[in-house]
Parts: C-alpha cells; structure tokens; sequence
C-alpha cells in the first residue's frame, strides 16, 4: 500500500486553507451586517452643538503671540545667516 505524501498534504493544506478563507469570508459578512444592524438602531449623534465653544480672544491673542514669535525666530536667524 503506497501512499503520496506529498499528495495527501497538498490535499490537507487545500482543505484547511478553504476552511479558513470560508470563515473569513462569513466573518466579512457577519461583520457588515452587525455593522448595518447598530447604525440602525444606534444612530451617531451630532456632538457639535455640544462641544464647548473657546473663547475667541484668548484663542486669538495667544496665535497672535506666538505668530510674532516665529517671526521673530525667523527674522533673527536671517539676520544671522547675513
């Protein structure tokens, strides 16, 4: 009784690989039905009005500020460069 193993592992290594991709296909697809179930029934809210609008003058004087500084940085190191 002369059995191929080569054979018989190239028919193990296609049965295992087919069982994996199979799952992995059914998992894509259990995956995306999940995903359609909860946005039905769990719709993403609009948390714009409820963020906390910044101050637009401290926001402002402190861009303001640190734009005169890397102006400043810049026009030293040019000066420097000659």
């Amino acid at each position: 009784m002369e059995t191929n193993l080569v054979m018989e592992a190239f028919k193990f290594m296609i049965l295992g690989m087919g069982i994996v991709f199979s799952f992995l296909i059914i998992m894509v697809f259990a995956l995306k039905a999940q995903a359609a179930l909860i946005g039905k029934f769990f719709p993403e809210k609009d948390n714009i009005k409820t963020a906390k609008k910044v101050q637009p003058s401290v926001a402002t004087s402190d861009t303001a500020k640190k734009i005169a500084a890397i102006s400043a940085v810049i026009q030293h190191h040019n000066n420097q460069k000659g």
